[in-house]
C-alpha cells in the first residue's frame, strides 16, 4: 500500500457522519441598475463591443458591415448564413482560416459582461477560439444579474462543455501593456437580437 493510499483511506474513514449539509449560497441580488446597461458597461470594460442596432438591416448585412474584409464567415446559428457552412463532423482544424464566427449565446451575465456558450451553441467547440473575430447573438431578455444566478442555470449540470466568454483573448505583461487577441479571438462583438 502506498502512502497515497494510506492517506486517502484515512480521509475516507474519518469523514463526518452524517455528512453536513451543503450550505445554501445566497443569490446576491443585483443592484437596481438595468441589466442591459450593466451588461454593456462590463462588456466594454473587458474589451468587448456591442454591435449597433439592426434598424431593419438583416444579420448577414450586419456581419458584412462590421467585417467588410472578412473572407470566411462561419455561423453556428441559422440566423446568419455566412460564407461557409459549419460541418459538425469535420475536425476543428478546418476552422483555422475562419475570419468571423457567429454563435447565439444561451444567456449573458450583466455583472461581468460574459456570454454562456456550450457545445450546443458552438456545435464545434473550437469555433470560439480559432476564429479571428467572434460575434455573439444575445437575446436581451436572457441576461441574468450575476454569476451566482448564472451558476443556478440547469444547463451547467447537463452540458458536456460550457464556457463563460468575457471579452476577446487578452494578455498583459508586468508593465501593464495589454494586448488583445493574443491566444484566441481578436475581438468579441455582442449583437442584441431577440429570439
Amino acid at each position: 500500500m502506498t502512502s497515497r493510499d494510506i492517506i486517502l483511506a484515512a480521509v475516507r474513514t474519518n469523514q463526518p457522519t452524517p455528512a453536513p449539509p451543503i450550505p445554501v449560497v445566497p443569490l446576491f441580488e443585483g443592484t437596481s441598475r438595468r441589466l442591459l446597461e450593466q451588461f454593456e458597461e462590463a462588456l466594454i470594460s473587458m474589451g468587448g463591443k456591442l454591435a449597433p442596432k439592426l434598424d431593419g438591416q438583416d444579420l448577414d448585412a450586419l456581419m458584412q458591415s462590421l467585417f467588410p474584409d472578412a473572407g470566411v464567415i462561419c455561423s453556428a446559428t441559422p440566423e446568419v448564413r455566412g460564407t461557409r457552412s459549419l460541418d459538425e463532423s469535420a475536425g476543428p482544424g478546418v476552422l483555422a482560416d475562419v475570419d468571423v464566427a457567429v454563435v447565439r449565446a444561451a444567456f449573458g451575465v450583466a455583472e461581468t459582461g460574459s456570454v454562456w456558450l456550450s457545445e450546443e451553441e458552438l456545435r464545434v467547440n473550437a469555433l470560439a477560439y480559432l476564429a479571428q473575430h467572434l460575434v455573439v447573438l444575445l437575446d436581451p431578455a436572457h441576461i441574468v444579474s450575476n454569476l451566482h444566478q448564472a451558476y443556478c442555470d440547469a444547463r451547467f449540470k447537463t452540458a458536456r462543455y460550457a464556457v463563460l466568454v468575457t471579452g476577446p483573448s487578452a494578455t498583459a505583461d508586468i508593465e501593464g501593456v495589454l494586448i488583445h487577441g493574443a491566444q484566441g479571438v481578436r475581438s468579441l462583438t455582442v449583437a442584441l437580437v431577440p429570439l
